[in-house]
């Protein structure tokens, strides 16, 4: 039998028992459509980020039933090291990367140096950081944007907004916007802004403190607020 590390992976996550688990996209056969494109292209020689026990860190680390807060980027860094499975968490060796560095800068009190762009802190806080395809190739950003993974991410905007629990959904860019549509506004908040990119022309990130609103949001509910602070 051929190596198979993502359809083990999704395997692994299936045994797990997460709440996610009730999303039609591991029910219907889908996620293990997705897995077996990945793995082909594994197979081929590609070498997929992040590590496969990583793909799944977003909802491993954020069950549905504790999502305070949801966060949707694009996909992966592509550079061997540099991701861990959660939307714009940086795990490298190497200076921070820009768009994180802008995010940062959001926050009330931004650290001069942040000791670590590993955004698993607030993952396990109830903060969903979510990309639109879980993996992507070395070197080749967006490589598998268009390989089914963006099913998933639809049906767990979905789910959230579905519960009877308020969420904040922070919506950065016009990817992310998009989802809007998805979230019961009557029952959760979503604030939009542009994308944190540099390359954004609008600038209409810098400035923005989604952090604080987040925060004065999940407040007004009744609810604990998120500790961004990163050390």
């Amino acid at each position: 039998m051929p190596d198979a590390p993502v359809a083990d992976a999704l395997a692994r996550f299936k045994r797990s028992g997460s709440p996610w688990l009730v999303l039609p996209f591991f029910a219907d056969g889908a996620a293990e459509a997705v897995a077996a494109k990945v793995d082909a292209r594994i197979a081929a020689g590609a070498t997929v980020l992040p590590a496969p026990a990583d793909i799944f860190n977003a909802l491993t680390l954020t069950p549905l039933d504790r999502v305070k807060v949801v966060i949707l980027g694009q996909d992966p860094y592509p550079t061997p090291g540099d991701a861990n499975g959660l939307a714009f968490s940086y795990v490298g060796p190497r200076r921070l990367p820009a768009s994180l560095k802008v995010i940062l800068a959001e926050l009330t009190e931004p650290a001069a140096k942040p000791a670590s762009g590993d955004l698993t802190p607030w993952a396990r806080q109830g903060v969903l950081l979510l990309n639109a395809a879980l993996t992507v190739e070395a070197g080749k950003a967006g490589a598998h944007l268009r390989l089914g993974w963006s099913a998933l991410t639809d049906q767990a905007v979905a789910a959230v907004s579905a519960r009877a629990e308020p969420a904040v959904f922070l919506l950065w860019g016009a990817q992310a916007r998009s989802r809007a549509a998805l979230v019961d506004t009557g029952r959760h908040g979503v604030i939009e802004t542009g994308h944190p990119s540099p390359l954004n022309r609008a600038r209409d990130f810098p400035g923005s403190r989604p952090f604080d609103a987040a925060n004065a949001w999940l407040e007004a509910r009744g609810l604990t607020p998120i500790d961004w602070r990163l050390g």
